[in-house]
């Protein structure tokens, strides 16, 4: 951690901050196209077809090409689903960095710089959802620069700021194949508060799981 500093975000981060957020993203495809291998609904519609295709064609070679053709379907439908998250927040918040996070009242955004480069990020801003709360986002760190603490040192960054704004807590968001990303937020002091699908039919289908976790940062006075 000696060599890396955390500091606010600057005009000329823009690229490495979108190219970070890019990869980070990316990196989910593979562990989610085996959640969706997991979930028993996928697997007995592989084992129908497989089945089917075998009893009527008295060959393997059909249903194996079957079932290979919808493994490769589901693996493009869930690179779809990132591909289409990645555009859209491009296209939203990260579109102009400054003007949604430094440029608005109780929000921010840093970066995690070592030897001159951009290895690690992170925002908030007030929650949407959970009134009264500021929300974590977009946290991301290089890969070959995990396991520094700098994942740490970024979300202590955003409690800090919540306390010297005011706020008694902290959301956040993450998905349930991001297994290292929830040991972190725990290892933090995140407490999980609910599970729930995203709403979306092709993310019902993969019944992709959002997290929502919480850090309290001091008592909620009553109204």
């Amino acid at each position: 951690m000696a060599e890396v500093q955390i500091r606010r975000y600057e005009d000329e981060d823009e690229e490495d901050v979108k190219d970070l957020f890019t990869l980070g993203m990316s990196e989910h495809v593979p562990s989610s196209c085996l959640h969706v291998l997991k979930q028993p609904h996928v697997q007995m519609l592989l084992a129908c077809v497989f089945c089917a295709l075998l009893a009527s064609s008295k060959s393997f070679l059909l249903p194996i090409l079957a079932v290979t053709l919808l493994l490769a379907a589901g693996r493009q439908g869930v690179n779809y689903v990132f591909s289409r998250y990645i555009q859209t927040s491009l296209s939203l918040d990260l579109k102009n960095i400054r003007q949604s996070y430094l440029e608005k009242p109780n929000s921010c955004f840093w970066v995690a710089e070592s030897q001159g480069r951009v290895v690690g990020m992170v925002a908030c801003l007030p929650a949407e959802k959970s009134k009264g709360c500021l929300e974590l986002k977009r946290m991301s760190v290089k890969h070959f620069h995990r396991g520094q603490g700098i994942a740490k040192a970024l979300c202590l960054t955003v409690s800090d700021f919540a306390r010297e704004q005011g706020y008694p807590a902290v959301v956040l968001y993450t998905s349930i194949v991001q297994i290292a990303a929830q040991k972190l937020y725990e290892h933090v002091g995140y407490k999980k508060v609910r599970e729930f699908v995203v709403p979306e039919l092709i993310a019902k289908i993969m019944n992709f799981t959002l997290i929502e976790y919480r850090l309290d940062l001091q008592p909620c006075q009553e109204n």
